[in-house]
């Protein structure tokens, strides 16, 4: 049967927005699949990983009827990425197989039947609810994604904290050596969200949700849906749904690794200072990545040293009178805040060398970025 008749590009912009958490290989090959499901006009693709699903929608399908089938997501994926822009696609069942034609091209790929394909059950339970435009949350996750953790055995780690309290909502992640901390307020919080006293609710994203939601959000100020679950959290934009199972820990107690009270505080040009740090960065080891920052009067010097004997120094001139320091820090650390950052003004405030550091942004309360140093 004809199953689907429409434009190449109807049908590869959702099957591209659902197909970035399939895994290539899996112990249930069907999980290499994506689900299409056709009612009527509109068609439905979903894939999932059992921890992630994501469901994206798109009408104007031509077709003989109703039907629904599972294909491999990324080869179906790579052949309409190949076909002109364009071009009608057209999709065939026959035989547990789904032949592919546009033009005079045609491809007959597997299929598994979609009554076998394993949906992620939605969970039940009271769900806090609420909207934030898309570049909000989206700038929200890139101020602090890059401070998740990469497979640590602390699984709690290797993901992002995600807070809501009165009318704010929280990211934060940390992987121990440093944390990033981002907040916006959300302007339409339900009013028991607002109640004074409401209790807080929190919750952890895994890694691959956020780089995903990172992915598909939009750089507009259209909505955002959020409803958050005791096991679960759903987002909800355009014409896409996704739905993921939360990281089952308890999140460090943020709110103590932030410095309160600093002695010293210097301004310096982000700018400036990133592309110092860059240079220097050549010539560090590459196991430790460790830079020394030397403070004086009027001077910061950056100094990076390797395994060979070979150094590097930058001197950024800065308006500073107060104590002297020396301490050392992993580079790469430094230079994760500083891409992603666009102020020209950080400013870095300290105790002294064995205590962490904290970068902010002159005016913003609502950034903080706190590293230990490092002996180097």
């Amino acid at each position: 049967m004809l199953l689907i008749k429409t434009r190449r590009d109807t049908l590869l912009a959702p099957l591209q927005a659902v197909s970035g958490i399939v895994e290539r290989r899996h112990t249930l090959p069907i999980l290499s699949n994506v689900l299409l499901e056709k009612r009527g006009e509109v068609l439905t693709l979903l894939a999932t990983d059992i921890e992630i699903q994501i469901t994206s929608s798109t009408s104007g399908t031509a077709g003989d009827g109703d039907g629904a089938v599972t294909v491999g997501a990324r080869k179906l994926q790579e052949i309409l990425r190949s076909l002109p822009e364009a071009a009608e696609v057209s999709l065939i069942l026959e035989d547990r197989r789904l032949q592919v034609k546009a033009g005079k091209s045609r491809f007959s790929l597997q299929t598994l039947p979609a009554d076998d394909f394993p949906c992620l059950a939605l969970a039940d339970g009271e769900a806090k609810r609420f909207t934030v435009p898309q570049k909000e949350f989206r700038k929200l996750l890139g101020q602090t994604q890059y401070a998740m953790a990469t497979q640590d055995v602390r699984y709690y780690l290797n993901g992002l904290l995600l807070l809501v309290d009165g009318s704010e909502l929280r990211a934060v992640a940390t992987d121990g050596h440093r944390l990033a901390y981002a907040s916006v307020a959300l302007e339409d919080a339900p009013e028991a969200l607002r109640r004074e006293g409401a209790t807080r609710q929190e919750l952890i994203l895994p890694r691959k949700t956020v780089i995903e939601l990172n992915r598909l959000l939009a750089d507009n100020d259209e909505p955002l849906s959020i409803e958050m679950l005791p096991s679960q959290i759903r987002f909800q934009f355009g014409h896409i749904n996704l739905v993921s199972k939360l990281i089952d820990g308890r999140f460090p107690d943020y709110e103590r690794v932030i410095p309160i009270s600093l002695r010293n505080v210097v301004s310096v040009s982000r700018t400036v200072l990133l592309q110092s740090m860059v240079r220097a960065a050549i010539l560090t080891n590459e196991k430790f990545r460790g830079v020394r920052l030397v403070l004086a009067d009027g001077s910061l010097k950056i100094i990076a040293a390797n395994a060979e004997q070979e150094e590097a120094q930058e001197e950024i001139e800065v308006d500073y009178q107060g104590e002297a320091l020396d301490v050392g820090f992993n580079v790469a650390y430094l230079l994760d805040v500083l891409n992603n950052r666009s102020e020209e003004t950080i400013e870095w405030g300290f105790n002294d060398a064995n205590s962490s550091a904290l970068l902010t942004i002159p005016g913003n309360e609502r950034f903080r970025y706190v590293v230990m140093p490092m002996r180097i």
